[in-house]
């Protein structure tokens, strides 16, 4: 008897990239209330600055911030994520934003995390409201740990902070992220 294992490992990856898709597709499939999502945006602030109170400092001086309270990322060569935010000028909600991000390279998993990107002054806020926004490969976010705030400093205009709230990546990939917005 002749065993077909071979036509069950190709469809592995198959699987796991729709799995991918459905998991990421999940965030974009309804949009919650703007009064929902802004409670949610400042709950998230809220853990971003228990985890390394510096960010309070980042939050009082910033002249804005966009708050993706969570981000759904999987990948498996091919990779991408999702998510949905708000955007506060001087601490108060002017609109919500969505990230969309698309990757190739070694990758595999899915991970679920929280970003907050503050904008040192108006012209970084209103570049990323006009969508002329979208980080290239070579962008990088910081991890928040305690003390992480202190250590880290913008880059034309723009700071990233990332917190991992599930799951489990492991990349090496290259690609980009383009960001949408719509005031509120």
């Amino acid at each position: 008897m002749a065993y077909r294992t071979a036509g069950t490992f190709a469809r592995i990856p198959a699987m796991f990239a729709i799995m991918i898709a459905v998991l990421i597709g999940a965030g974009c499939a309804s949009k919650p209330s703007d009064n929902v999502m802004i409670a949610d945006a400042r709950a998230a602030v809220v853990r971003f600055v228990d985890r390394d109170p510096g960010l309070q400092d980042w939050v009082n001086h910033a002249h804005g911030y966009a708050v993706f309270p969570s981000v759904n990322k999987g990948g498996f060569g091919v990779g991408g994520s999702y998510g949905r935010g708000v955007v506060f000028e001087r601490g108060e909600p002017v609109g919500t934003t969505s990230s969309v991000q698309g990757t190739v390279g070694l990758q595999i998993g899915v991970q679920n995390f929280a970003q907050i990107i503050f904008f040192q002054d108006e012209a970084a806020l209103r570049t990323f409201q006009r969508g002329n926004f979208e980080f290239s490969a070579q962008a990088t976010a910081v991890a928040v740990t305690a003390g992480a705030a202190k250590t880290t400093s913008y880059e034309k205009g723009v700071a990233v902070f990332i917190m991992a709230k599930g799951g489990l990546m492991a990349e090496a990939s290259v690609g980009g992220q383009k960001f949408t917005y719509e005031p509120l």
